[in-house]
């Protein structure tokens, strides 16, 4: 659990080292790509050739990187960029300090694993909370694997803290709030910005109950089973076939709207049965994006290893759900939440409580930290945070954007609001950016970039409204071809397409494609520059917890697989007791 000791200033020294490394980079992660080819973005940023960047990108080869040393005088360069021309001229050194400022390189994360240990101190011996997830065993599918991963630290957080109500900032469609309050037995207030949102996780949450009275029914009907080994006969439990209604029949095709659970009498059934009631429970509250799970393996089949993690696991949720004796309750909430919103008003049966947010959206992130660091009765934190280009910066030099509010989500702590730190939106834009899919030829959509950064040039050349504050908007999806493409978008602008022939637009797709590879080539660099950029926002947000006296831990935390989910870390931070009771 080293890195969550990390310190204050351990922290600040870690954020100035990605601050050095991106004030030499941060250009080129703000040019934007509809300009690409207008302000020849290429030639402005790069001087090596686009195929070597595609090579070393892709490779990465150390004999490349070996002969390039020979031929360069790195006395000249700061991460492979020319100290003099602030032109790209090593891409090797520049993908080599990209890798050592992301956060994995800074080592400042800890895993799942690492945190539940922290957290559970001496119950290990008795408890087993942390487990890791086996494809065979869990559904295979990006909203299980967030729901999974981060109830348990949340119900962890809970049983550290002592409390026993969860705050859910921005819920959405409830998935995480009706895990916690079905499976953990926890008291949770989902508040979304959104009506259309509370409802439906209102109307979701009423099935899962339903549900969850029919698992539960398996589940004591099993162990009865369980404890009568010496008798036949098969308990059958019906599942409400209401819940199915959420289901997609194309991603279920073999499933019949009603399901049975059989339960046999025998001494090794005892962790596949709850271990199957939790899957048939998976299956329905994320029924919308689940796929089937692999075949099981049988107990008997199983190591000793897996046999004794199974029943710590088990022991782990009749402890919540008998010793506890909590009757987990989900109240769906429709509020605008900020820093300043006085929870004890929205929520008038409110006692200690944990907030949460999973995936919150822009400043909401940074809103949950302050209320956390603010309001005495949350007494832990843990939030994931997303779309980092909808945050509003305080210190905005390029003038581009407006902030609505007095106060922004960027930056957060003290430390970089000091040095009134500025990242801009297209850099925050390719903060978003997944290098772990792009890396297995996921993610960017090279051609629909290629039509826009043309249709800007021919918007330059024809028309003098082409700096116009209209949006072209997601034209390319309806779009056959690029002729179509540029007519559609002409008529979205409002602007005459019929000054230009079909194969006046040809000709611009024929002159423009051959630089292509400049365009692909140059948004690698931007997905290699992500983690940096995206590091650093979760930086910030680390040091302004370690900032306040009132938090005795505070961590980085890897909750997620980045493949399934990319936006994978999570800001943990714990109030320390002597604080709480002063307040």
């Amino acid at each position: 659990m080293k890195p969550s000791c990390y310190s204050l200033t351990e922290i600040q020294r870690r954020i100035d080292e990605v601050k050095r490394f991106l004030s030499v980079t941060l250009a080129v992660a703000n040019a934007h790509t509809v300009e690409f080819f207008t302000h020849d973005v290429w030639k402005r940023f790069v001087a090596v050739s686009p195929q070597e960047v595609l090579s070393a990108v892709s490779s990465g080869s150390d004999q490349q990187r070996e002969s390039q040393h020979k031929e360069l005088d790195h006395s000249k360069t700061t991460f492979g960029f020319c100290v003099n021309s602030n032109r790209l001229v090593d891409i090797h050194e520049l993908l080599e300090a990209a890798k050592a400022r992301s956060l994995s390189g800074l080592g400042v994360c800890v895993s799942r694993d690492e945190l539940l240990q922290h957290l559970r101190g001496n119950e290990l011996d008795s408890v087993e909370i942390a487990t890791e997830l086996e494809p065979d065993e869990f559904m295979n599918s990006k909203k299980s694997h967030e729901v999974q991963c981060m109830s348990k630290v949340v119900a962890c957080l809970a049983r550290h803290c002592g409390v026993k109500q969860v705050i859910d900032v921005g819920s959405g469609k409830g998935y995480l709030s009706s895990f916690l309050s079905l499976q953990y037995g926890l008291q949770v207030f989902g508040i979304d910005s959104s009506s259309t949102n509370t409802h439906g996780a209102q109307e979701r949450n009423r099935k899962l109950k339903k549900f969850s009275r029919a698992y539960h029914k398996c589940t004591k009907a099993a162990w009865t089973q369980v404890e009568a080994p010496s008798s036949r006969q098969k308990e059958v439990v019906e599942i409400n076939p209401e819940l199915n209604q959420d289901r997609d029949p194309l991603a279920e095709s073999g499933c019949q709207q009603e399901e049975r659970v059989s339960v046999n009498a025998s001494p090794d059934t005892e962790s596949e049965l709850n271990l199957e009631a939790g899957e048939l429970f998976l299956s329905a509250l994320s029924a919308d994006v689940i796929q089937p799970s692999s075949p099981r393996v049988p107990p008997s089949q199983l190591s000793a290893e897996e046999r004794e993690r199974r029943k710590r696991e088990n022991l782990e949720k009749k402890t919540w759900t008998r010793a506890e004796g909590v009757n987990g309750v989900f109240s769906p909430l429709t509020s605008y939440v900020t820093a300043q919103t006085e929870l004890r008003e929205l929520v008038t049966e409110l006692e200690e409580a944990v907030v949460v947010g999973l995936h919150t959206c822009g400043d909401l992130a940074a809103s949950t930290l302050r209320m956390f660091a603010a309001k005495p009765e949350l007494s832990a934190v843990c939030g994931v945070g997303c779309c980092y280009h909808l945050l509003s910066e305080e210190f905005n030099l390029d003038g581009l954007e407006k902030p609505l509010q007095t106060v922004c989500g960027f930056p957060l702590s003290q430390y970089l609001r000091n040095q009134s730190w500025f990242c801009g939106r297209n850099a925050r834009m390719s903060a978003c950016l997944a290098l772990e899919r792009v890396s297995l030829g996921q993610g960017i959509q090279m051609e629909s970039l290629f039509y826009r950064a043309v249709l800007h040039v021919i918007l330059r050349d024809h028309y003098s409204s082409y700096k116009s504050e209209k949006r072209v908007g997601n034209v390319y999806s309806r779009a056959k071809s690029f002729v179509d493409y540029v007519r559609r978008a002409l008529r979205r602008l409002e602007l005459d397409d019929s000054k230009l022939c079909d194969s006046d637009i040809q000709s611009y797709h024929d002159t423009y494609e051959a630089r292509m590879d400049e365009m692909h080539a140059f948004n690698l660099l931007k997905v290699t520059l992500a983690p940096c950029i995206e590091g650093l926002i979760l930086l910030d947000r680390l040091c302004y917890l370690k900032e306040q006296e009132n938090v005795s831990f505070s961590a980085l935390v890897q909750l997620f697989d980045p493949l399934l989910s990319p936006r994978c870390y999570a800001v943990v931070g714990v109030k320390s007791l002597a604080m709480k009771l002063k307040s």
